[in-house]
């Protein structure tokens, strides 16, 4: 895609194309290395203006790599569907060869009630606890798990959900 092409993402609702029911929560002291890569992976990214796409495709592999799924493909990034424009997101989603899922204003409150971390400032923001952990969420869909709930850059977040079953190789 060509720096002059708009990109108009489209505001979801649902579950990312191909998913299934989710595998279980994989974070924690008690974690286990998962044995093949979920189908359908969403990294959630929220970020601020002046973020690049450098440092968020950093946070995407530094989340992978916590996750202990540091070869594994992300389906999609999402962000909130105000932010789906920016030229950093866009930039990243590229880079990586995946779709950008807007996700809209009830889609992110509703995947919000489901998060495992607090913001404070986006709570106040945005009325959810974390918009990288109910992006994600919501992109993989009312069952949707989270593999790695937020971790941070000094710019960016990013939290991994997962729906569908693994991938065999």
């Amino acid at each position: 895609m060509g720096a002059d092409e708009a990109v108009t993402p489209a505001i979801i609702q649902a579950r990312v194309p191909g998913s299934a029911p989710p595998p279980p929560l994989l974070h924690g002291p008690a974690r286990t290395p998962a044995r093949a890569a979920p189908r359908a992976l969403v990294a959630g990214i929220g970020f601020r203006h002046a973020t690049a796409a450098d440092e968020i495709l950093g946070l995407v592999a530094e989340g992978l790599r916590q996750a202990d799924l540091p070869g594994a493909h992300i389906a999609a990034l999402a962000t909130a569907a105000d932010r789906a424009g920016d030229p950093a997101i866009r930039a990243a989603a590229e880079a990586l060869g995946v779709p950008l899922v807007a996700i809209g204003v009830e889609a992110l409150r509703e995947a919000g009630r489901r998060v495992v971390t607090r913001s404070v400032r986006i709570e106040a923001l945005r009325g959810i606890g974390s918009l990288a952990e109910a992006a994600a969420l919501a992109a993989s869909g009312p069952e949707g798990r989270l593999v790695l709930p937020r971790i941070a850059s000094a710019g960016a977040t990013c939290a991994l959900a997962a729906s569908g079953d693994a991938l065999s190789s």
